[in-house]
């Protein structure tokens, strides 16, 4: 994939021939890609949809039995759809507008606390968290 590093963390104990097949099965050859450790053995993984229904449940519990041997403490695998649970790009940009127009139209004479209202209410702050 022309959007993922050069080199990567794999699991040992996913084979090199099933990486590369089940590259052609993740949207934009987007493997799994693991993006953060914690010294008490967690791991950030993330990874593009898989493009075929039929064969999803199994690669994906695959790429997961092999991320959970990988683990010190043997822990499951924890998956979150952030596409359900993050903003859109367009609601991050409508949030930048608002949190713009609070900062350089809106005069600061008004009370402190409807300003910090008004702010809380661009969403800005909570996008950005």
């Amino acid at each position: 994939s022309p959007s993922l590093p050069e080199y990567f963390v794999v699991p040992s104990s996913l084979a090199d021939q099933d990486l590369k097949l089940y590259s052609y099965s993740f949207i934009g050859r987007r493997m799994p890609l693991w993006s953060w450790n914690h010294p008490n053995g967690s791991a950030l993984v993330r990874m593009a949809n898989i493009k075929d229904v039929l064969q999803q449940r199994r690669i994906d519990q695959r790429i997961c039995n092999a991320i959970t041997r990988s683990h010190p403490l043997r822990s499951d695998v924890y998956k979150s759809d952030l596409d359900k649970c993050l903003p859109t790009i367009q609601d991050i940009q409508a949030a930048h507008i608002k949190l713009k127009q609070l900062c350089v139209n809106e005069p600061f004479e008004e009370t402190e606390e409807k300003w910090l209202t008004s702010l809380e209410n661009t969403r800005w702050l909570e996008y950005i968290r």
